[in-house]
């Protein structure tokens, strides 16, 4: 099986068992997705869920949140993963945004890393589920799924494993392909033990191959 065939299979799969595939952070607007991302990090999606509620009714924009103290912050955040270094990040990137984008997220990749606490992961989260770009962020479940899949081989890092995805995948399938490999990490193709009897996408996957 060549790649471009492996690719064509695990794609079609998904597209016919699959057919929506949307982030699980809960977001009203670009802003408030930006932000739901940066707490993200090292952190589940169901605690941001939690959090975010609170945070974003009383600072609903980057002005309101640039106005604000990272300490003030802090309080709404501190029952997840590094709450001090992400509240500072969320009001020095609110404050980057107020001053360089006109309080206005960019839909540019490379603008949105010029935010503090702003990755090239979290920028593509953006750029794929606000605008629609081809952007694909690999995340850790991204990162392993595509090795196992045989999708990358050998991929030594996040952007090796884009570059790779990005020049196989449609580009106007990469923003739902990027939720297609996360769910599929999170809740069939897990770290450990991976549920192979409940997957459909044995017949390409070049781990249960060797599994086998």
């Amino acid at each position: 099986m060549t790649t471009k065939e492996r690719y064509k299979n695990i794609i079609d799969w998904f597209s016919e068992n699959v057919p929506v595939a949307e982030t699980e952070l809960h977001y009203g607007d670009a802003f408030g997705l930006l932000v739901a991302v940066i707490l993200s990090a090292q952190c589940t999606d169901k605690r941001v869920n939690m959090i975010t509620p609170g945070l974003l009714h009383d600072f609903p924009t980057s002005e309101a949140m640039a106005a604000t103290t990272p300490e003030v912050v802090f309080e709404y955040i501190r029952s997840i993963s590094y709450p001090n270094n992400k509240a500072h990040h969320l009001v020095a990137m609110s404050k980057k945004l107020v001053s360089d984008f006109n309080g206005i997220v960019p839909d540019d990749v490379d603008k949105l890393q010029t935010l503090p606490g702003v990755g090239r992961k979290t920028a593509n989260v953006v750029a794929s589920v606000i605008f629609n770009k081809p952007a694909m962020a690999v995340d850790t479940h991204v990162f392993r799924i595509s090795e196992r899949l045989g999708l990358t081989t050998d991929s030594k890092n996040p952007l090796q494993t884009e570059l790779e995805l990005v020049n196989y995948i449609p580009a106007e399938l990469i923003p739902k392909a990027h939720h297609w490999l996360i769910l599929h990490g999170r809740y069939i193709c897990t770290a450990r033990n991976p549920k192979c009897n409940a997957c459909g996408l044995t017949p390409w996957c070049r781990y249960f191959m060797k599994k086998k």
